[in-house]
């Protein structure tokens, strides 16, 4: 029996609509993917962002709880990383972070006609198998 997978829908921002996106998510200059969100029933979250909170949370809370300090950490330090970073927006739907593939196909589909245009230089759909995503360094664990 195969197992079931879920999925995420990131989109990177173009450098001018980047910073708006994260400062003023209802701003008019990115209607055109605030719109597609709407129908979805989806929201940005700045990948950045998300990993400064969770840097903060785990500061906050006891370092020792968050098996991911060391690398965000070291991650958010970093000025080429940042910069990467501060472009790339995950897809919320319905506050999930991740969600069945029938959802994110849809969002990806709506979302494909606008990457390469002034808005959105990137889009792609990554699901939760671990053998997809990257791990964290042994020096950083």
């Amino acid at each position: 029996m195969s197992e079931q997978w879920e999925y995420q829908v990131r989109v990177n921002l173009a450098d001018a609509f980047a910073e708006v996106a994260r400062s003023d998510p209802g701003n008019q200059a990115i209607k055109p993917l605030t719109d597609i969100l709407t129908k979805h029933h989806a929201t940005l979250k700045n990948q950045f962002d998300a990993f400064a909170e969770y840097v903060a949370a785990a500061e906050k809370h006891g370092a020792e709880h968050f098996p991911l300090y060391k690398w965000t950490k070291v991650t958010i330090e970093d000025p080429e990383k940042k910069a990467k970073h501060v472009k790339s927006f995950t897809l919320y739907v319905d506050g999930n972070e991740v969600y069945a593939k029938e959802i994110a196909d849809a969002l990806e589909s709506d979302l494909q006609p606008l990457v390469g245009g002034e808005l959105i230089t990137r889009l792609s759909k990554h699901d939760t198998n671990p053998a997809n995503n990257p791990q964290a360094p042994a020096h950083l664990r």
